[in-house]
This record gives structure tokens, sequence and C-alpha cells, in this order.
């Protein structure tokens, strides 16, 4: 409507400039006066500015608008005298756009401000900064759990924690890491656990950090393993000490009766020399039993760092297989492998071969002890490159599975199921694992069998 109105509007201006050009150039061959044609010229010049003036007020308008909207600047008005004139609708649409800009950023802002108060009040710390480390958000427990009042720069941490700093700014996306810093408040050391997100916002790249202090959980874990560890360590240690000291005080007891009696030893009897040799056998077994105990807990202490080197996973698993050839035919299992032969994962082969032997065996065990199991006894080896990286070895049987009670416990050091079972090789395992920058996990399901998967990072 605006449009149209200014197009005839220029239009009849341009006309009617053209008329009063053709009216001076047609008297310019007349003998009219000269009064007359200074007249029309005169005329011709002041319709040329005005047309000027018409089209160079409408470009300033609209040069005008459009700066204010380049530089985000909606509190401009433009006067509406309602005249009718296609300027003045031009300047009741420049307002109409200017108060919907307005509203837009009103409601920006309101959403802004909803969202920025939602993070001021989330109880998790929330950090983020751009590549020179300034820091555009920070909320309120961020700042509690650094210790900080105001951060403008992340190298401001420096008085926190130095390694904090290469942390945060070294942590890509979907990485994660711990960090111990020491507080001045009654919390003494605290406990960090740091993810990262790197985002990118109008071609500028910001990094979003999430804090949160893990020192209570990892107490509690602690705490937590520590009396696992002392229960089944008290039950082993009982169950080896209580016959030794039974066995000893009935030697003693019958010892003191021949001695305060006078007895000869000579007339001991057959019996009685079987009986104090099967005591003192006794002893020796369960002494032993208590030392290999004590051995196995302190190598759980002596696992070296791995060897890193690139190692075929297919060779890997048929070296196993061939080791435990013999077992797997005895309890007549079948296995079936899904392993492509140019899978090479970066390991320390002796230690991961370490860990697949006891998982292969314990599952062999299983399958073998499995006295009500139908049809084909079978396992399962599966090894395979992951889409987001790194790869992972899957170990699985048909055996009876292992009950949920148990498989909570499966990787406390000393906890076993098995009766001659030491309870350490899923716990050295696990820890083997942690060593290689992977994990190990574990999914059983009565009567249906057991999985083990090891799975690494790249």
């Amino acid at each position: 409507m605006v449009y149209k109105k200014f197009k005839y509007q220029l239009a009849g201006r341009v006309i009617l400039l053209g008329l009063t050009i053709f009216l001076l150039a047609s008297l310019y061959y007349t003998e009219s006066y000269t009064f007359t044609k200074l007249l029309i010229f005169t005329l011709v010049v002041i319709q040329g500015y005005y047309l000027y003036y018409f089209l160079e007020k409408s470009n300033r308008e609209i040069i005008s608008f459009l700066q204010s909207i380049q530089w985000d600047d909606f509190s401009h008005t433009y006067p509406e005298k309602k005249s009718g004139s296609s300027m003045d609708n031009l300047y009741v649409e420049f307002n109409a756009v200017m108060r919907k800009f307005r509203d837009i950023r009103a409601e920006k802002e309101a959403h802004y401000q909803y969202l920025k108060t939602i993070v001021q009040h989330v109880a998790i710390g929330i950090i983020t900064f751009d590549k020179e480390g300034e820091v555009q958000i920070i909320n309120s427990a961020a700042k509690t759990l650094l210790g900080v009042k105001h951060l403008k720069n992340v190298r401001q941490l420096k008085v926190v924690n130095d390694d904090l700093i290469s942390t945060l700014k070294n942590l890509r996306t979907g990485g994660r890491d711990l960090v111990k810093i020491s507080r001045n408040d009654d919390e003494g050391e605290i406990q960090l656990a740091i993810y990262a997100i790197e985002l990118s916002l109008r071609g500028k790249e910001f990094k979003l950090i999430s804090l949160q202090n893990i020192q209570s959980e990892l107490e509690e874990k602690e705490m937590e393993a520590w009396q696992n560890l002392i229960r089944v360590l008290t039950h082993e240690i009982m169950n080896s000490v209580t016959p030794i000291s039974s066995l000893a005080r009935t030697l003693e007891s019958e010892m003191e009766d021949w001695l305060d009696n006078g007895q000869d030893v000579n007339q001991i009897g057959n019996d009685q020399v079987e009986d104090f040799h099967l005591a003192l056998h006794t002893i020796h077994r369960r002494s032993e039993s208590l030392i290999k105990f004590v051995s196995d807990f302190r190598n759980m202490t002596r696992i070296t760092l791995p060897n890193f080197s690139d190692v075929n996973v297919k060779d890997l698993l048929e070296h196993v297989k061939a080791l435990l050839k013999n077992d797997i035919q005895e309890a007549d299992i079948t296995i079936e492998d899904d392993v492509p032969s140019d899978l090479c994962i970066r390991i320390d082969e002796h230690q991961i071969e370490q860990v697949i032997i006891n998982i292969v065996k314990n599952a062999i065990q299983a399958l073998a002890e499995n006295d009500e199991h139908e049809g084909e006894k079978k396992l399962w080896l599966k090894a395979q490159k992951k889409s987001e990286g790194g790869a992972y070895i899957s170990i699985r049987d048909n055996g009876p599975g292992i009950e949920e009670e148990a498989l909570k416990k499966i990787f406390i050091p000393f906890f076993t199921t098995k009766k001659s079972g030491s309870g350490i090789g899923l716990s050295l395992s696990k820890q083997i694992m942690r060593n290689h920058r992977g994990n190990i996990a574990v999914r059983s399901v009565i009567n249906d069998g057991t999985e083990f998967t090891l799975r690494f990072a790249d």
C-alpha cells in the first residue's frame, strides 16, 4: 500500500516535470516573452529540486531505518501526522516494524533472564568461556565450589589449582576428569568431577564446563568398599584361624592331661598318634591356605602399568582358545567367534590375555558344573570397533547365570561364588582395565547366561 502511493506520487512528479520541460522546449522556438520563458525555467528547476528532495528524503529515512536494525537500536520512532501522504504511511510501517523488533527483543530478554535464573539456581557448577579464557557465565554453585566471588578469566583460577586451568582448557566435548582442590573453609579438600562440551555461537567457539563435588560420594563408596573388603578378609581369615586355634587348643589340652597324669610318651597309642597327625596336617593345610590368601592380597597391590602395543584381537583370542583347549573339550563346549581379522587395539597383550583367560575359565567352569543345563553348551567371543571410537571384546556363555545379589559384589576383592575360587581374578581384571583407560561390565540372566564386555578407548 505504501509502495503504491509512493509510486503514484513519484510518477505524478515525473510526468509534471516532463510536461513542464516540454512546455519550456516549445516556448524556446517561439517568440514568447523572455519573462515567460524564465518563469517556466524556474518552475522546471523547482520541480526538479522537489523531485530530488522527495527521493533523497525517502532514501535517508530507509537508510536510517536499516541502520537502526543493523545496530539493534529499536528506540527510534517516526512522526505520524496522519496526513495520508506516502511518507506518513511509510513512517507508520517503520514504527510497526520497530515495535515488532522491540517485542522480539523484550521476549528474548525475558527468556534470557529466565534461563539465567535457572542456571544460577542449578546445584551443579556451570562455567562458559571462550578461547581466550574470558568467562561469559559462572553460576553461584561454581563460585561456591571454586571459592571465588568473581571470575573474569579462567587464568584467575591459578590461585585455586594450577592443574584445574589446564584441565578446563584441554578437555574436549564429552571429556571428563577429576581434580582435587584445597579449600580454606570447613570443607578442606574436595574432589571435583569436571565435564566439558564445546559450543559454537555465531562463528565464535565457547566451552561449557560443569563442576560437581563428589567428595562425599567418593568417601561413601570408599567406606563401603572398605567394609566389603574387611568383611571378606575377616571371613577368610576366620575360616583358617578358627580350626587352627581349635586344633591347637585340643593338642595343648591332651598334652596337659599327660603331663598332669605323669603319663609316659611311649604309652601313647597309634589312634592318638593318628589323631595328632590329622590335627597337625589340618593346621599345616589351613596355614598354607592362609599364606596363599595373604599372598593373593599382596599381589593385588603389585599390578604393573601396561606396556602398550598394537595387538591383533583375533590372534589374541585364538591364543587364549589354544591355551584352554583341553578344558573346553573336557567340558564339551562349542565356541563361536565373530572377530574381524584386521581389528587391532593398543593394549598390554599379556595383561589383557590374563583378563580374557580369567573370564573364559569362569565361563567354562560355570558350564561344566551346571548339571541341569539342557542343549548345547556354548561360548561366544565377539570383538568390534565402536562407531564413536575405541573397541570392545565380548565373552558370553549360555550357562546358569549369576544371582543379582552376587552380581553386585562380583568385582569386590576375594568375593567368590565358587568353592575353590580365590575371588581376586575379576577384581584384578577390573584394575587392569582401569589402567587401560577402559572398563569391564557384566550382564547376567538366570538360566540364560552371562556376558562380560571389555571396552577400550582410542
